[in-house]
């Protein structure tokens, strides 16, 4: 099984630009989430809005069970956000008498609650819009036309929607396990090796579709979906007014998330997708086996709202928007190659 092309995929907007410096400071990445939803106002639970720096999104919810009386798995989160970087995220708490009264005066040396709000339910996993990202990446040797260019050609066709590295684990620690009886492994370790899983096949079809230019375009038996939302279709032949809301990036073709049965694409994208999914036999068949069913994720990701600006010689500030699910490592690569400070992070 050939990990290159789900791990080290191609680009699709020509070599990287120029080395980069990422994340020496946790400040150097900031995220902040955007809810697809208001609060409630009202309900048994409570919404908090949290801004955390270098810590991991468990750990804060495990600092506000403690805080709240609950067990940790009663806390609510969208996603999960990394740690050397400074996040604002959202979590839920059940409402309970060992609640502190004031949330706003909850705070430790990693993290502060920012608002709190009542709210209907706890909040599930990927109950999200998106994310807006600030990015510092120092370093940054490039000129202003080149850069500027690369920055037209991304906010103009988007990137391709790679799972990122850390899908896959530290070292690739999550696809080591593959192989191994997923029995003797707690219920959070089995899902994350689940994901690598299927991560790593939808990476190989997606390489794949940039090496052919297939990503950006919706070809006969393709299944596009919306963009930022769950919707797909089948498209039995583009015609006029689908390829001209494809280049408007309003729908993308997408790849799968295997799991049990066949992929509901059909004619040459079906063949490419059992293809692939052929060559890496192992990950197919563990999904199948834990009884995931067949999904779709777009193949092309939408860079909204990018921008950049210099702060010195070498150093560029990129901020942008991306859907939920996304990858701000899909963005930068299209860029930059990089030192990421954060993988010797502990």
């Amino acid at each position: 099984m050939r990990l290159e092309p789900a791990l080290t995929p191609p680009r699709a907007h020509g070599e990287p630009l120029c080395p980069a410096r990422l994340r020496e400071e946790p400040e150097d990445f900031f995220v902040e989430e955007q809810l697809g939803f208001p609060p409630a106002g009202e309900g048994p639970h409570v919404l908090l809005k949290v801004r955390k720096r270098n810590a991991n999104t468990q750990w804060v919810a495990g600092e506000l069970a403690r805080a709240c009386g609950c067990r940790p798995m009663d806390v609510g989160y969208a996603g999960l956000k990394d740690r050397r970087a400074v996040a604002v995220q959202w979590f839920s708490v059940p409402r309970s008498p060992r609640a502190p009264v004031d949330w706003g005066g909850v705070r430790g040396g990693e993290f502060e609650v920012l608002e709190a709000h009542a709210h209907s339910r706890k909040l599930p996993r990927g109950a999200l819009a998106g994310n807006r990202f600030r990015i510092r990446a120092r370093g940054v040797a490039a000129g202003e036309g080149p850069l500027a260019e690369r920055l037209a050609s991304i906010g103009e066709r988007g990137v391709p929607n790679y799972f990122g590295p850390q899908r896959f684990g530290r070292h690739g620690a999550n696809l080591e396990r593959i192989a191994q009886d997923l029995r003797g492994l707690k219920r959070s370790e089995r899902a994350f090796v689940l994901s690598a899983a299927r991560s790593l096949v939808f990476n190989a079809v997606l390489a794949a579709r940039v090496e052919d230019g297939g990503w950006e375009r919706l070809v006969a038996g393709d299944v596009a979906i919306l963009d930022g939302r769950g919707s797909h279709f089948p498209v039995d032949a583009p015609d006029e007014t689908l390829r001209e809301r494809c280049a408007r990036l309003e729908i993308h073709p997408t790849g799968p998330l295997w799991g049990r049965g066949a992929p509901p694409s059909r004619g040459s994208v079906l063949a490419l997708e059992q293809r692939v999914a052929a060559q890496y036999g192992g990950p197919c068949a563990l999904v199948a086996e834990a009884g995931m069913e067949q999904e779709r994720r777009s193949l092309r990701l939408a860079v909204r709202d990018l921008r950049a600006r210099r702060q010195g010689e070498e150093e560029v500030v990129l901020e942008f928007g991306l859907a939920r699910g996304a990858y701000a490592t899909a963005v930068l690569r299209e860029l930059f190659t990089w030192v990421d400070y954060s993988e010797s992070s502990t």
